[in-house]
C-alpha cells in the first residue's frame, strides 16, 4: 500500500465544478443538515433561509466544503421520499453556489437525489452506502466529480441495533478497498475517490475507538481518508456530555488525532473551532519528527463498554 505522500493528485483534486487543495495537510467539511430531526442541532437548519445563512458562515469560517444532507441518518431514522430530498437540498444548493466558490457535496445514496444535486451545483457525492446503487457510480463518472464511499453495517434505522465484527479494522476496510475497486470500474480515478470508516454506523464505542485507534491503516491505502466523528455519541459516552453541543472539545480530540494520522478531510459542525484545530497540525506537520511515525497500540488490559455509539 502506498503512504499519503504517494498518492495520485497529493496536492489537490480538480474537477470541472471545483478543486479540493491538500498542500497544507487535512482540510475540513462543514456539515448542512436540512433536515427537521439531525440529531446534532434538531432541525436548526431546517428553514431554507437559515440554512443559507448557514452554508455562508460556514464558509466565511473557512470550510473547504460544504456537505448538505436533505435525510437524516441518526440511528433508528426512517428514510426520506426522494422528492422530499430534492426540495429540501436543491433549492439551498442553488442559493449557495450563486454565492460562494466553495465545492458543495451532497450527502445521499439516492441516485436521483444525487443527480438533481449535480445539476444544481453540487461537485461530489457522499454516498453512506458506497454505491449501493452502482448508478451513482456511473454519474459520478460522467460527471467527473469525486465520490465519497462510508461503511455502515445495515441502514441507519437498524445500523445501532447489536452491531458485530469479527476483526472490525479489517472488514471495514475490505468492505471499504473493494467498494473503491467498484468506483474505479464505474470510471471514477483513484484520486477522486474517499473512504470513510463510518464512525458511528453500526458500530460500538469500542469498534469506534478501535477503528481511531487504526486509522493510519486506512490512510496507508492507495485513497485519500474522510472521517466524521462530530458531535457524536460516542464522544458524550466517553466524556459524560449528553447533550451533542457539548461535545467540543472531545470532537477536537479526534479531529487532531486523524490530522496528525493523515486524513485528508474532516467533516464537523463546528468549523471555525476545527480548523484551528487542524491548522495547528498541519503547521506541526511540517516539521521532521519521530512522532510522524507514531502508531497507536490499543490497549487490552482493560475492559472496554460494548454499549452502542
Amino acid at each position: 500500500m502506498k503512504s499519503d505522500r504517494a498518492k495520485a493528485g497529493n496536492d489537490g483534486v480538480a474537477w470541472p465544478r471545483g478543486r479540493l487543495d491538500f498542500s497544507a495537510g487535512c482540510i475540513v467539511m462543514g456539515v448542512l443538515n436540512v433536515t427537521p430531526d439531525s440529531f446534532s442541532d434538531g432541525g436548526e437548519f431546517f428553514d431554507f433561509g437559515r440554512a443559507v445563512e448557514h452554508g455562508l458562515k460556514m464558509a466565511a469560517d473557512g470550510a473547504a466544503i460544504i456537505d448538505v444532507g436533505g435525510e437524516s441518518t441518526r440511528p433508528g431514522s426512517e428514510s426520506v421520499s426522494t422528492e422530499e430530498q430534492i426540495r429540501r437540498t436543491v433549492p439551498v444548493i442553488e442559493a449557495l453556489r450563486e454565492k460562494i466558490d466553495v465545492p458543495i457535496s451532497i450527502d445521499t445514496y439516492n441516485y436521483d437525489v444525487a443527480k438533481a444535486a449535480l445539476k444544481a451545483g453540487a461537485g461530489i457525492v457522499n454516498d453512506i452506502t458506497a454505491l449501493s446503487d452502482e448508478r451513482i457510480g456511473a454519474l459520478a463518472a460522467e460527471n467527473e466529480v469525486p465520490v465519497i464511499l462510508m461503511h455502515m453495517q445495515g441502514t441507519p434505522e437498524t445500523m445501532q441495533i447489536e452491531p458485530k465484527y469479527e476483526d472490525v479494522v479489517g472488514e471495514v476496510l475490505t468492505f471499504l478497498l473493494d467498494r473503491a475497486k467498484r468506483a474505479e470500474k464505474a470510471g471514477i480515478p483513484q484520486e477522486r475517490i474517499f473512504i470513510d470508516p463510518g464512525i458511528g454506523f453500526g458500530k460500538t464505542l469500542e469498534h469506534n475507538l478501535m477503528l481511531l485507534a487504526n486509522i493510519k491503516q486506512f490512510v496507508d491505502t492507495d485513497y485519500r481518508v474522510l472521517v466524521g466523528t462530530s458531535r457524536k455519541r460516542f464522544i458524550g459516552k466517553i466524556t459524560g456530555k449528553e447533550k451533542p453541543v457539548e461535545r467540543l472539545f472531545g470532537t477536537a480530540a479526534t479531529v487532531t488525532l486523524c490530522a496528525a494520522a493523515g486524513v485528508s478531510i474532516v467533516r464537523v459542525h463546528d468549523v471555525a473551532e476545527m480548523l484551528d484545530v487542524v491548522r495547528v497540525v498541519n503547521a506541526i506537520k511540517e516539521y521532521p519528527s519521530a512522532w510522524k511515525h507514531f502508531v497507536i497500540v490499543p490497549r487490552v488490559d482493560r475492559k472496554r463498554s460494548h454499549s452502542t455509539g
